[in-house]
């Protein structure tokens, strides 16, 4: 387990760089239930992580996602999570689980400009959701979290690309 201090204050819960270690970053995409989505994940030469790809309806298909799973972190400090990313206009989903293990994620949709953007995201305003059902169940309320997602599932075919500067706690 990782104890984060300094209330009040922001951690980095990860910084994408040229040095950066992105073995822990998978890619998860429809295939895994027949369909034929196709994302990548790599660290591009300007230093950011570059989630890339296409999504395919074919075969009941529809997403790509990229994950990440962690030792377990405390977070019962903090309140927010700030991601820096430069999308594609699209929207994404960004998940949260407080356990690998779950089953379901907290999520929230974000809507990316072309440009760089910080979007802030209020921990208890993710929302429990599986399979892109929501629910019945409280919002994020978890002092901890082992796994983070971003996926991309807009019901269309399409083509993405989502660049990654950093992800902190704040």
């Amino acid at each position: 387990m990782i104890t984060l201090f300094a209330s009040g204050s922001s951690h980095e819960l990860f910084d994408f760089s040229k040095d950066a270690n992105v073995e822990s970053w998978r890619i998860v995409d429809d295939v895994v239930m027949g369909g034929e989505s196709a994302g990548n994940f790599k660290i591009n030469d300007d230093g950011h992580g570059e989630f890339y790809g296409r999504v395919s309806l074919e075969n009941n298909g529809g997403f790509s996602s990229l994950r990440y799973r962690f030792e377990k972190k405390e977070i019962k400090d903090y309140s927010k999570v700030v991601l820096k990313v430069k999308g594609d206009g699209k929207d994404y989903q960004f998940r949260l689980k407080a356990k690998s293990s779950d089953y379901y994620s907290y999520i929230t949709i974000f809507s990316t400009s072309g440009e760089w953007q910080e979007i802030e995201i209020d921990l208890k305003d993710l929302y429990p959701s599986f399979r892109g059902r929501k629910l019945d169940m409280p919002n994020f309320s978890s002092d901890s979290i082992e796994e983070l997602t971003f996926l991309i599932a807009n019901k269309k075919n399409e083509e993405f690309k989502l660049l990654l500067d950093s992800i902190l706690l704040k």
